[in-house]
Order: structure tokens, then C-alpha cells, then sequence
């Protein structure tokens, strides 16, 4: 447990599935030089949906809002911002539920937050230091979607394909999308972008001293 007079930054990270949120969280966190940083993927807190048939997790809408347990996480937030450590849930993709078991998250300076709607819900907006979001062209986050759910994630060509035309593109479209508006920086990212990268990691220095 930390000092209850010790100052803890959350970091917010937004923007489209396979943006390139988890690369720009860990140039922040090297950027942190000193500071005990913790990582909280939004991605963990999807709904448990074990009490579900297998087939029936495969039709839930994973890229709507409605799919996170909000309650839990913005506990887990509260709680680490209190300086108190919190046990944060595991999500497995390949079976669409959460583990059994779960990770001991200690508390730290820095709180990095990334997620596809982690500029959706007003109260962790609230909470939040800085909020970015990571603005991709959706050729290639979809390129990369596809990269990553093959070969992590268990899924074939053609289902990531149908879910992306079915679900993500028009969640997207609704409700990541406008999202940006709640940003106080707006990345335009891809990895040759270093100009972009540099001043972020500036402000997140000045930031957190």
C-alpha cells in the first residue's frame, strides 16, 4: 500500500482495435524514468461469460460497450489510485471468458489505462490525468487485427474477417470514433511517427515530476 499522500497519475490510452494503444503505452512508460508504472488493459475486464455455452459467447458483441463490466474496473481504478493493490481479472480469447485465476496488480506512480473505450465512461475521464487517443488508418489496424487475433488468439482468416465487417467497423463508426472528442491529445500513430511520439512523452514527463 502506498502512501495515502502519494500523488498517482492515470493515464488514459483510446483509439481502435489494433491501433497501436499498447505501443504507445510502453514509450510512456520508459518515458516514466523512476516511477513504478502499472499497466491495466481494458481488454481484461470484458464481461465473464462462463455461465454461457461456447457458442453462444461466440455471438456476444465484444466491440460494444455494453460487453466491459464497468463496475469492476472502475473499481480496480479507484482502488490503485487510492494506493491500494487490487486483483484484476484474465481474459482468455481463445475459449471467450475469463480465467479462473487472476493477477495481483500493485499499486504505482503511474496508472497506463488502454483500451478501444477507455475514453467512453465519464467517471474513469474523471479520474484521468491526460487522456490520448491513437488515431490509426483503419487499413491498418484491420492488418494488424488480423496479424494479432491468427496468431494469439486462435482465430481463423475468415472469422476475423466476418466479425470485423459485422461488428467492429460499425461499432467503431458509434462509438470509438466519437470518443476522440474527450481526448486532450489526438496521436496520428504509425511507427515512423516519432515527432508525435516525442512531444506526448514531453508532456507525460512534465506531467508526472
Amino acid at each position: 500500500m502506498k502512501n495515502k499522500n502519494h500523488k498517482v497519475s492515470l493515464i488514459v490510452i483510446a483509439g481502435g482495435s489494433a491501433s497501436g494503444k499498447t505501443t504507445v503505452a510502453n514509450k510512456i512508460a520508459e518515458a516514466c524514468t523512476g516511477k513504478d508504472v502499472v499497466f491495466i488493459e481494458m481488454d481484461n475486464y470484458y464481461k465473464d461469460l462462463s455461465h454461457l455455452l461456447p457458442e453462444t459467447r461466440k455471438q456476444t458483441n465484444f466491440d460494444h460497450p455494453n460487453a466491459f463490466d464497468y463496475p469492476l474496473l472502475i473499481h480496480n481504478l479507484e482502488q490503485l489510485l487510492l494506493g491500494n493493490k487490487i486483483e484484476e481479472p484474465i481474459y482468455d480469447f481463445k475459449v471467450n471468458s475469463r480465467s479462473k485465476e487472476v493477477k495481483i496488480i500493485k499499486p504505482g506512480d503511474v496508472i497506463i489505462f488502454d483500451g478501444i473505450f477507455a475514453l467512453e465512461n465519464q467517471e474513469i475521464r474523471n479520474r484521468a490525468a491526460i487522456k490520448i487517443f491513437v488515431d490509426t488508418d483503419s487499413d491498418i489496424r484491420l492488418l494488424r487485427r488480423i496479424t494479432r487475433d491468427v496468431e494469439t488468439r486462435g482465430r481463423t482468416l475468415d472469422s476475423v474477417l466476418k466479425q470485423y465487417t459485422a461488428t467492429v467497423k460499425p461499432m467503431h463508426d458509434a462509438f470509438v470514433e466519437p470518443t476522440k472528442r474527450f481526448a486532450d491529445i489526438i496521436v496520428p500513430f504509425d511507427f515512423h511517427n516519432v515527432v508525435a511520439i516525442d512531444v506526448l512523452v514531453t508532456k507525460i514527463k512534465t506531467l508526472i515530476k
